[in-house]
């Protein structure tokens, strides 16, 4: 059943009907394809990175990674940003913010040196657009002086941000590379440029595979290839570490946040929300299933929002950050050792060999049964046997052992009934 609840947040001081944007790739280059996208019901976009000249491309430029039967894993992509020029991108920003005033048209920028910043945050603001998004984070510019090699140098990203801030009336957005160890210390000199939202991650410098026959990386273009960026839902795992980071950094309590990074779904996109995102961006879930998918996110979050009695979205932001704590202050004063429920079990021995081979030695194997038996003195609780079985709640969380003197009269089932499993 088709639902909508109310989406709209305000995001930047901008309001935005949901908080489903495209991200500046591919899938927004230009008027046309963009009008499709927000007739689809797209809230906004970050139009894709302008820059003063448009850009020269090698071709093949995309491949993918998977696992068995599954495609799209991962997406490596070669493309650098705008091949057009500024001056056809102003044309056709001023052509979507025409036609949908009611959209939110952020536009993504990025120069080689302070004059070329300024005079992009000049011509975009001129065009009508809404928003800006400065992109110190594409990992394939053929200059070093633009992309990734940027976003890892605070002084630069601090020093382009203010020429920026201080050449629009616009809200400015600083996008952060995941090529660095710690993202927060660009992300703080960005604010201290005066930059009002963070957004990340963009892709992950990556050699997705290499070709046995050409002996090089993928896609291959005239018998070479070269390092470049890793996208798709492989990297959100990256992308939640990296948002969980920025909402907790103390500096950057005040600042909005833009998730990117793998949302393929409304509960991908919800996971960014929960971690203090108010805005989430979309590009790999649009290049494999077109911008009709937005239709499928509205609808599974307000499914979501109605089942749990939320109406407004604005409650459900940031309800996850504090429950992520540092390794050291996990609970470490008891163990729970997984049921095996037999008349489920098939005797595949996934389950014994993943323990065995893996994992601690605690399940032992009935060869004339096929079944097997959890050990419960060699035990440790890992659970590693819970993620390889292939059949849906064969093994489940099961009785909760506390360590000697650790109990502190704590019921074992309340543990037991906060754990999730998928």
């Amino acid at each position: 059943m088709i639902m909508k609840k109310d989406l709209s947040i305000n995001f930047l001081g901008v309001h935005c009907e949901n908080p489903f944007f495209l991200s500046s790739s591919p899938v927004c280059n230009n008027a046309e394809m963009i009008s499709k996208a927000f007739d689809a019901g797209w809230a906004g976009i970050f139009y894709k990175t302008v820059g003063i000249n448009g850009m020269d491309e090698c071709s093949p430029r995309f491949d993918i990674t998977t696992k068995e039967d599954t495609p799209w894993i991962g997406f490596k992509n070669m493309e650098q940003i705008s091949e057009w020029s500024l001056e056809q991108n102003v044309e056709e920003i001023k052509k979507l913010k025409k036609n949908y005033p009611n959209k939110v048209i952020g536009v993504s920028i990025m120069g080689s040196n302070e004059e070329e910043w300024i005079t992009l945050a000049k011509a975009i603001t001129e065009a009508g657009a809404d928003m800006l998004e400065l992109n110190f984070s594409c990992p394939q510019m053929t200059s070093h002086a633009m992309g990734s090699d940027v976003g890892q140098n605070p002084e630069l990203v601090r020093k382009y941000t203010k020429a920026v801030v201080d050449h629009t009336h616009l809200p400015v957005v600083a996008k952060m590379t995941p090529n660095i160890s710690k993202m927060e210390d660009p992300a703080i000199a960005a604010v201290q440029g005066g930059a009002h939202g963070i957004s990340a991650i963009n892709t992950i410098k990556s050699v997705s595979k290499i070709d046995l026959d050409h002996l090089t990386g993928l896609p291959v273009v005239n018998g070479k290839s070269a390092i470049s960026g890793y996208s798709g839902n492989a990297v959100k795992p990256i992308a939640l570490r990296f948002i969980t980071q920025l909402a907790q950094c103390e500096q950057l309590k005040t600042v909005q946040l833009s998730g990117i990074g793998g949302i393929e779904t409304w509960q991908d996109a919800l996971e960014f929300i929960l971690l203090g995102c108010r805005n989430v961006q979309v590009t790999t879930s649009v290049m494999q299933y077109g911008y009709r998918i937005v239709e499928d996110m509205i609808n599974g979050l307000s499914h979501f929002m109605d089942e749990r009695g939320v109406d407004n979205l604005e409650d459900m932001v940031g309800l996850a950050v504090n429950n992520i704590i540092p390794a050291e202050e996990l609970d470490r004063s008891y163990k729970i050792i997984p049921a095996i429920h037999l008349e489920k079990c098939i005797g595949c021995g996934r389950c014994y060999v993943s323990c065995y081979d893996g994992a601690h030695q605690a399940i032992a194997w009935n060869s004339e049964t096929r079944k097997p038996e959890i050990l419960i003195d060699h035990c440790v609780g890992c659970h590693l046997c819970l993620n390889v079985c292939p059949v849906f709640d064969c093994i489940t969380p099961g009785e909760v052992i506390f360590k000697d003197g650790r109990d502190n009269n704590r019921n074992g089932e309340d543990i037991v009934k906060q754990l999730v499993y998928q």
